[in-house]
């Protein structure tokens, strides 16, 4: 075997692994946007992905057990169960009524379980959006950060 091919024999394993590693990559870093009433209609389907869940926080569902803070996303009358379990404290603009969105997965008990958690404020320290649909308004708020 001549040292030219086994030259290219490694080239080709090393391009091959460097490439199969980025595509793992970024299958483990896709994140779904979807509104609580999208993804409800999703199934089973939303239990496997890593999901941004969009929604208001319904009014007196904030409760706090240790570290994890329990709440529940309503978007057009449906309703979710969510926990936030994440390091970092929630934002200060966290109350009921505000705009929020959970990042995280379903877990085996069908409750969202959020790994990040981001808020907008009440519509008391703003004037209300004028936007048509608020889940394309936050989701080109988060393409503007990307």
């Amino acid at each position: 075997m001549s040292t030219y091919l086994k030259f290219e024999m490694l080239t080709v394993a090393i391009l091959g692994t460097l490439g199969w590693l980025a595509l793992n990559g970024i299958e483990d870093s896709k994140i779904y946007y979807k509104n609580v009433k999208e993804v409800s209609q999703m199934g089973p389907s939303a239990r496997d992905k890593r999901i941004r869940i969009g929604g208001g926080i319904v009014a007196h569902s904030i409760t706090r057990e240790g570290t994890d803070v329990h709440f529940i996303l309503a978007w057009e009358g449906v309703q979710m169960k969510m926990v936030y379990s994440g390091i970092e404290p929630v934002p200060d603009t966290f109350k009921d009524g505000a705009q929020a969105l959970a990042d995280g997965k379903f877990g085996s008990d069908g409750v969202f379980h959020a790994a990040t958690i981001q808020a907008k404020w009440t519509l008391k320290f703003g004037p209300k959006p004028s936007v048509a649909n608020p889940a394309t308004h936050w989701a080109s708020l988060l393409r503007r950060r990307c």
